[in-house]
């Protein structure tokens, strides 16, 4: 028998900490995995999170610019690199292929959900206000996370209850190819969810999007996260 040739080294070190769970996040929701069974990518039009992507994983990658759909203009950054042990590691906490419209559960350490939670919100989150003309004086904030998969959506409301014991809503938007679903959070029950999701220190996020958390709980006239 010959001498087996020398293990196969990762891209990524497969580690749980703050900013791997939410690497994981930002995969969760902007990532693809490939059906070769060892690359995968992920798209944004944010530099930024393109930046910290990048960081978490430690990856030694070049940000390259790809467009969307028919469009020529290529104004979208792309990170693709290759793992076949990353890749089996992802399968192994629930991540799928044709992922945005079969992934489910995804196993998470407990301690660092709410890490993993912040990156599918700069994922595939978002936050919104509006004054409400029904009521005096009455500023409605929202917190939600799009999905194709109805099972992931259903999965985040059930693991977020666990915690805080808030409230949500999960709405559905059909469309030309295949509906996708939000969950909803609104006022309040958003505020505790922000303040958990940005609770600790040296947490990677999305600037601009806690930026806009931070000037609707100032109209509120809340404290800051």
């Amino acid at each position: 028998m010959g001498k087996r040739g020398p293990k196969p080294k990762g891209s990524v070190k497969i580690k749980w900490s703050k900013n791997f769970a939410y690497a994981i996040g930002l995969l969760a929701t902007d990532g693809c995995l490939y059906n070769d069974g060892r690359h995968m990518s992920l798209t944004t039009k944010d530099i930024e999170q393109a930046e910290n992507f990048i960081k978490c994983f430690d990856l030694r990658v070049k940000i390259g610019l790809k467009s969307s759909g028919s469009a020529r203009e290529k104004k979208y950054f792309n990170i693709q690199f290759g793992d076949v042990i990353f890749y089996k590691f992802l399968e192994s906490i629930g991540f799928t292929k044709r992922k945005s419209l079969t992934i489910g559960k995804i196993d998470i350490p407990n301690k660092l959900f709410f890490d993993f939670l912040r990156g599918c919100f700069d994922g595939d989150g978002c936050s919104y206000s509006y004054w409400d003309s029904r009521w005096k004086s009455s500023f409605m904030f929202y917190i939600s996370f799009a999905s194709g998969s109805i099972k992931f959506v259903t999965w985040l409301r059930t693991e977020i209850y666990k915690r805080l014991k808030i409230k949500s809503h999960i709405g559905i938007t059909k469309t030309k190819t295949a509906p996708f679903y939000q969950l909803k959070y609104s006022k309040y029950a958003a505020v505790e969810l922000a303040r958990k999701m940005y609770k600790g220190r040296n947490n990677l996020y999305l600037n601009r999007k806690k930026l806009k958390i931070n000037k609707c709980l100032g109209i509120i006239g809340l404290k800051q996260i």
